[in-house]
């Protein structure tokens, strides 16, 4: 597999204060204002970005996202399948084409490539202040400081500072969905699949508008809040989770027999999730979830690569969610592939820890710092899952996000799919006022979780 170095912008860091100085005056001008490359790739495949955005205005709730998107008619380029992946090798990750070998719905329908991903003026102005201020922990994995919204490490230096990118990057205040299906293929015996649906909302209170030091807010990553709507085995019961910046998640579950609300201390990492007969843990959403400090992060360079992007047929509320979701992998009338340059991270468990994925591998979006895709590997070192995420602009925001994802477990021969209201009927939404009660702290208490639980 073929990765790229490190940028020389990027190794500056290293220099000391007048280099990080120099940097900092690099954000917006040789670098995207978030600290992507600007510049098109050696033979023009990756364009350079353009910060015109990718959405017409006129945008509101409930009209269909794609209708207002610039490059909607845009025209596949070609296809990557099975039958000519090793042509593409360079531009794919072993966990692609794995998958493209083991799930024969598994293609790439690839389109011209758009560079778009950007932010609002306040957080482009508090990345640039976090060039050589920003801070990891004592701990080597924490976030200690950094001027919010902004990207913490917008010329990262190391695989942990890259991670917090992604996990920081700016999506305003909270998401919410209002419904949405997660959706788990049968087994390959036979049987049927395992459906629930939901509601969920995240709330990220460093994402209010402004400029805000980290270390002056609670250390709180996001809370969320999730409700189980069916089937009749898990309707009623919810839970709300707190993942910190520097310290293990807080879980509170309420089960409706029992009427009461209960602190799940194990409930995190790799621990499965209730209802999905082990094939789903509670740090896999959204390619990566809660808290690192069980590996070690190591960046490893940069790589072009062929990954979701624009991808709105995975948001489609109005979609007949079984015939994009199927037992083969993903229809691919419901994706877009486009080349793209992205940070590669590999994560090694640390001695004297245990987890069911000794090592991962990760790639991150240069532009947005969207976790795009990730491997997970067995303790024999074989390749086992591979989960990979869909990126978007928002209007609400003006940013990007990629909250739906699909992982493949090459063991099983299942997929799974998580985080979207794709085919629930009601689309989620963004917001950058906390004027909703989820977007608040007092949400997010074991009294108010068994309060608003009726079942």
């Amino acid at each position: 597999m073929k990765f790229f170095k490190l940028t020389a912008l990027a190794c500056a860091l290293l220099a000391g204060p007048a280099a990080q100085a120099a940097d900092a005056a690099s954000l917006g001008k040789e670098l995207t204002p978030l600290g992507g490359e600007r510049a098109a790739n050696s033979d023009g495949s990756i364009p350079a970005w353009d910060e015109g955005g990718a959405l017409k205005p006129g945008w509101t709730y409930g009209q269909p996202r794609v209708d207002f998107f610039k490059y909607k008619d845009d025209k596949p380029l070609f296809t990557i399948d099975a039958s000519n992946a090793d042509k593409y090798a360079d531009k794919l990750s072993e966990g692609q084409i794995a998958v493209m070998k083991a799930f024969k719905n598994y293609k790439l329908e690839v389109y011209p490539s758009r560079r778009y991903c950007s932010s609002p003026d306040f957080v482009q102005a508090n990345t640039k202040a976090n060039v050589g201020a920003a801070k990891i922990g004592a701990d080597g994995w924490s976030l200690a400081e950094a001027t919010v919204p902004g990207v913490p490490f917008p010329l990262p230096k190391s695989g942990i500072e890259v991670l917090w990118n992604a996990k920081m990057k700016y999506v305003g205040v909270g998401l919410d969905m209002k419904a949405l299906w997660i959706m788990l293929s049968p087994r390959s015996s036979g049987g049927d699949w395992v459906e629930a649906g939901s509601t969920q909302a995240y709330y990220y209170p460093w994402g209010k508008k402004g400029s805000h030091k980290l270390s002056e807010l609670p250390p709180v990553e996001y809370h969320t809040y999730f409700n189980y709507t069916s089937p009749t085995a898990l309707a009623g019961q919810a839970l709300i989770v707190s993942s910190y910046l520097n310290k293990t998640s807080d879980v509170f579950y309420y089960f409706p027999g029992q009427r009461r609300v209960r602190r799940m201390p194990s409930y995190s990492y790799d621990a499965p999730q209730v209802g999905f007969e082990n094939q789903y843990t509670l740090d896999e959403p959204r390619v990566f979830n809660g808290t690192p400090d069980r590996f070690d992060w190591k960046l490893v360079g940069k790589k072009e690569m062929y990954i979701g992007y624009s991808g709105f047929g995975m948001y489609d509320p109005n979609v007949d969610r079984r015939k994009v979701i199927t037992a083969d992998g993903v229809d691919p009338k419901a994706t877009r592939y486009e080349l793209h340059r992205v940070w590669v991270v590999e994560a090694t468990v640390k001695d004297g820890v245990r987890h069911v994925a000794p090592k991962r591998r990760f790639y991150f979006d240069e532009d947005s710092w969207s976790l795009m895709a990730a491997e997970d590997y067995d303790a024999q070192g074989k390749l086992w899952k591979m989960r990979e995420s869909f990126v978007i602009p928002v209007a609400e925001t003006g940013s990007c996000d990629n909250p739906a994802f699909v992982q493949y477990d090459l063991n099983s021969g299942r997929v799974l799919f998580d985080q979207a209201g794709m085919g629930a009927g009601k689309d989620m939404s963004w917001s950058v006022e906390a004027d909703d009660p989820k977007f608040k702290d007092a949400f997010y208490t074991p009294d108010n979780l068994r309060a608003i639980s009726d079942r």
